[in-house]
């Protein structure tokens, strides 16, 4: 592998200007394509194979209308007379008039005629029925239904829309850029050079660029769920500037070595370039890795992410080595940072020399401290968003609100009960049947009349319980509602099944905790085998994995504890407190996973490689953990700092995964890797190298440290007779205008 990057390196830095305009004409053309081509995302989080699901489909085919969207609006006044008061309830049915009026609208009841008004007499509630399906209706539409209730609002009605069509998910709100702002500070720090810092951002963007592009070309013939871009771009800008760092802290150390830039280049394409390479494969593994869960939307963003990971990989072993022949020698231009003497020694070597000394102190503490992070874990649930996830003070959180204080929780978690008559000898008395013995169930609040459809025989029956979607009691109900299907059937004759937001939360949850054993042995499995080709160890690998383990239970840990406890609520603002997005761990893990590979991969690296060349263990861990330290601080800072950055969003999706990717890098970064990872290999000793005889004969050998390219490269100095030079020994190093390109040095170390 190092010989063909080698090569590929010094081919694309001879003809830079040939892959720069290749790379710059895809980033057109795919753009365009997205301009032209591309669709719009879908909020539907559909999970196929579950009874809620399969419930709700039904209901889509038997009533095609409810399978349309919907919307509620909310009119709220506490003026005299309430909102039946001869002026609000003049201007409420002008404002519902003028909604019925709008185009793509097909109807909505007066809350006065159905009674849709609350006890207390201040709220009344509509329903919005669209003629299409939620993924159709336009935000022309939305915006029209809500100019519509201007004759509300000029009497001084409040009027706040919420339900599907207003719950919007997966938004992206602008606070990427401070992530990119503090990721650019990280490198300018690392590299000591804006023009070198700069480069690793601009690959990296045009990366993600090319990615989200292609994520919504897609979007315009398939269904592409609204986190799925976001996941890319979130993924996608965190491993470019990383894989592009690594690259580039190695080619100025090269360059720092006396080597000519175009030499450089090449040999840090072999070397970096395959670890970068090796880490990208792991994440994609990873993240493909999601479709083992068997949940459409999970598959469409784990190959979303994927892509975007695929593509940064390219750009790295590229772009990056072309960009790297347009600088040259100039890549140290614009230095901000003063000249550092060589040869002193490091806080990542004293930090190494210190947990090598202790080993097992270090292993305890770092033990501890990650298993009592991980405590809270244990008390983990899980749910899906909805308006009630929605910042305060946004529209559709409003309106939920409103309706929650004003008719109940329960409206706000309504249970929709299919019964089947077809098989009943008098369906209409079957579904009355079946209504009395569900408003007869503890935790039911009201039932709303049912609705037959003659010709099937099938009714729906909405149940209003008196708690929320996510109380323990709404999840009580669907289990009783379930509980009831054999003895109404023997009775009636009818057959019931349920479906609603608790439901769904319940099916769903299921079918991911069955998910996860096959996909983290999956996933584990990859490590395993990967880091295996990588290392030629077996200690290693199960080294790595048990790390990952810890750096997942622990992130988990913060997530329960800051977004369904709501430690730190006034740090970060957590819209509601309560159950966990369902589909955020599997998602972490898959992501996480990738992520954690490539520090495991990055820093044990330069240990085997020292140890290759006559290290003692000990000394080899050391060198190993001095030549990396700065480079993977600097690679977890960026990571932190990309994901950290959708935390202060308000998004109810989005917000938990960047922080359980934050604190999941933070975590595998400073703790696994800088700390149990040196203190295990020092234990380890010579152990952790031992590969057996009978699998070192069958598993290729990758070349991932450049051992058999440098063998090659190197010849002519060898039979000149002169002298190698130890690389075991500590040498003087150079020092470039400005600024000290040795990974080793400087303000992070």
């Amino acid at each position: 592998m190092a010989t063909y990057l080698y090569r590929l390196g010094r081919l694309c830095f001879r003809r830079r200007r040939t892959v720069l305009a290749v790379w710059l004409a895809l980033l057109i053309a795919i753009g365009g394509g997205a301009a032209a081509f591309g669709g719009s995302t879908t909020e539907e989080f559909k999970v196929p194979g579950t009874e809620a699901q399969a419930t709700l489909d039904r209901i889509k085919d038997t009533f095609p209308a409810q399978g349309h969207g919907s919307a509620q609006v909310v009119f709220r006044s506490d003026a005299a007379g309430g909102i039946a008061g001869p002026e609000n309830a003049r201007a409420v049915g002008e404002a519902v008039a003028r909604i019925a009026a709008v185009p793509g609208v097909a109807g909505i009841p007066d809350p006065y005629a159905t009674g849709a008004v609350s006890p207390d007499g201040t709220v009344a509630l509509g329903l919005v029925s669209f003629d299409s399906k939620l993924g159709d209706i336009t935000d022309q539409q939305r915006d029209a239904v809500r100019a519509a209730a201007d004759p509300a609002r000029a009497a001084g009605v409040t009027v706040a829309f919420g339900g599907d069509a207003y719950n919007k998910m997966a938004q992206v709100d602008g606070g990427e850029v401070i992530g990119l702002i503090v990721a650019g500070l990280v490198l300018v720090v690392t590299l000591g050079s804006l023009v070198a810092a700069g480069l690793p951002l601009l690959t990296a963007l045009v990366g993600v660029g090319i990615a989200m592009a292609g994520v919504f070309t897609v979007a315009g013939s398939f269904e592409v769920i609204s986190t799925a871009p976001v996941l890319a771009l979130m993924v996608g800008l965190a491993v470019g500037i990383d894989y592009a760092l690594f690259i580039v802290s190695r080619h100025r150390r090269h360059l720092a070595e006396g080597l000519e830039p175009e030499e450089a280049a090449a040999r840090a394409n072999a070397t970096a370039g395959s670890a970068v390479v090796f880490a990208g494969l792991t994440v994609v593994a990873a993240l493909a890795g999601l479709a083992v869960a068997g949940v459409p939307f999970l598959t469409v963003m784990g190959l979303a992410a994927s892509a975007a990971v695929v593509v940064a990989v390219l750009v790295a072993i590229t772009l990056l080595p072309a960009v790297l022949g347009f600088a040259g020698r100039g890549i140290d231009r614009l230095p901000v940072r003063r000249r550092r003497t060589t040869g002193r020694t490091t806080l990542g070597e004293r930090w190494a020399g210190f947990v090598v000394r202790r080993p097992l102190a270090v292993l305890l503490v770092g033990l501890t401290a990650l298993v009592a992070l991980a405590v809270p874990a244990a008390s983990l649930t899980l749910g899906l968003p909805g308006g009630g996830s929605q910042a305060k003070g946004t529209d559709a959180r409003t309106a939920y609100d409103l309706v929650d204080h004003s008719f109940g929780p329960g409206f706000n978690a309504p249970l929709v009960v299919v019964v089947d008559a077809a098989g009943a000898a008098q369906p209409e008395q079957a579904v009355q049947g079946v209504a009395g013995r569900l408003g007869a169930l503890p935790g039911v609040q009201t039932l709303l009349p049912p609705q037959l459809d003659g010709p099937s025989r099938t009714a729906l029956v909405p149940v209003i319980p008196r708690t929320g979607p996510d109380h323990a009691d709404t999840r009580q109900l669907v289990t009783d509602i379930r509980d009831q299907r054999d003895a109404l059937r023997a009775e009636t004759g009818a057959r019931i099944d349920v479906t609603g937001t608790t439901a769904a939360n319940i099916d769903v949850s299921a079918k991911l905790s069955d998910a996860l054993p096959p996909f983290v042995a999956v996933i584990v499995g990859i490590a395993l085998v990967l880091l295996a080709l990588a290392f030629r160890s077996i200690l290693v690998p199960l080294k790595a994995v048990a790390g990952f383990l810890l750096s997942i239970t622990a992130s988990l840990g913060a997530v329960v504890a800051v977004y369904q406890w709501g430690w730190l609520d006034g740090l970060i603002d957590v819209p509601k407190v309560g159950p966990v997005v369902s589909f955020v761990p599997i998602l972490l893990i898959g992501v996480l996973f990738g992520l954690a590979m490539d520090y495991e991969l990055f820093l044990v690296s330069g240990m085997k490689e020292h140890h290759v060349h006559g290290m003692a263990p000990r000394e080899a861990v050391v060198a190993g953990v001095k030549n990396g330290a700065r480079v993977v601080t600097a690679a977890a800072l960026i990571m932190v700092a990309v994901f950290g950055s959708f935390v202060f969003g308000h998004d109810p999706i989005v917000q938990p995964i960047g922080f359980a990717l934050a604190v999941g890098v933070l975590v595998d970064a400073f703790v696994v890797r800088m700390a149990l990872v040196p203190a295990a290999m020092a234990l380890f000793g010579r152990a952790a190298w031992w590969f057996p005889k009978s699998l070192d004969k069958v598993v290729p050998r990758v070349d991932m440290e450049g051992e058999q390219l440098m063998a090659r490269l190197e010849p002519a100095a060898g039979a000149a007779g002169a002298a190698a030079p130890d690389p075991g020994a500590k040498q003087p190093e150079p020092v470039l205008s400005g600024s000290d390109p040795s990974p080793e040095e400087g303000a992070l170390s």
